[in-house]
């Protein structure tokens, strides 16, 4: 079978449904030419089009693929540690002329990821399948970048930040970071939400398809749209609040629940504060 990158969309969406049937053979080739694809960032699971995000239902469903025609393995032994997971999935093979730093001790970039040219990942952190990091992104130390989360350029996921994946259901937008945005430590962005250019994200914030986000710049009040995102304006700066419950039994406890609040956007002091060192790349 002579496979181009043109015909792989139609030909993983049938293998997809085939569920095998003796085509064992066509899956392996057809998954190895898309999994070098993704792994080169030559083909990404969501991308923006047209001002919007879009996404590549094949994609997912090519990893997914993946999953399904992997046999289980044992990847390394080191002491007492054993590894294994599906043969398919192996650790990303990186080279110096990628042009990535990743410092040691402890770092995982799985195969089907993407790591653009200047991207640093501090020790221990993981960049799952089908994960996408832009140029100049620092990836700190136990974060993770979830299975087809997309992260722009020059963005900063700071330590302990969870940036949630999704593979199913496939037509299931993904973690969106945009260019130059800070993720503040130990925030979790779950749930397809998409963080717009230079927003901050303050430490301990977290942000998913069913939190209202109030905007006390704005008077109004954020929040998923039918099947659409919850999605975070450019520039925003969005800290850990809370607002109380209104109850009676609440109002007895004087209870309270978290809430994400806007309290600014961003300016000039912000910048200075969130500032990365260009000699830090």
């Amino acid at each position: 079978m002579i496979l181009s990158p043109d015909s792989l969309p139609a030909l993983i969406e049938q293998l997809s449904s085939s569920k095998g049937g003796g085509r064992e053979s066509a899956e392996k080739e057809a998954f190895e030419l898309f999994i070098s694809l993704l792994d080169e960032g030559k083909i990404r699971a969501a991308e923006e089009v047209g001002g919007r995000w879009v996404v590549h239902e094949w994609v997912k469903k090519g990893i997914l693929l993946g999953f399904r025609i992997g046999v289980l393995k044992e990847i390394a032994e080191t002491g007492p540690f054993s590894f294994f997971d599906k043969n398919t999935y192996p650790l990303k093979t990186m080279e110096l002329a990628n042009n990535v730093r990743i410092v040691p001790g402890g770092t995982a970039v799985r195969r089907g990821s993407y790591l653009a040219p200047g991207v640093i990942m501090m020790p221990p952190s993981y960049v799952n399948v089908g994960a996408y990091v832009d140029e100049g992104t620092m990836i700190d130390s136990h974060a993770l970048v979830g299975s087809c989360a997309q992260v722009g350029k020059k963005t900063h996921i700071s330590a302990a930040a969870q940036i949630g994946g999704v593979l199913e259901p496939v037509n299931a937008l993904p973690v969106i970071i945009e260019d130059e945005v800070l993720v503040g430590g130990n925030c979790g962005i779950y749930e397809g939400t998409i963080v717009k250019k230079r927003a901050v994200i303050a430490a301990g914030v977290l942000l998913t398809a069913s939190t209202p986000v109030y905007d006390c710049v704005n008077g109004t009040i954020l929040r998923k749209s039918g099947s659409g995102s919850l999605i975070i304006p450019e520039n925003a700066v969005v800290v850990a609040g809370s607002r109380s419950l209104r109850t009676e039994f609440a109002g007895m406890h004087g209870l309270s629940v978290y809430t994400p609040l806007i309290v600014k956007y961003r300016d000039s002091k912000t910048d200075a504060r969130t500032a990365l060192e260009d000699a830090l790349r």
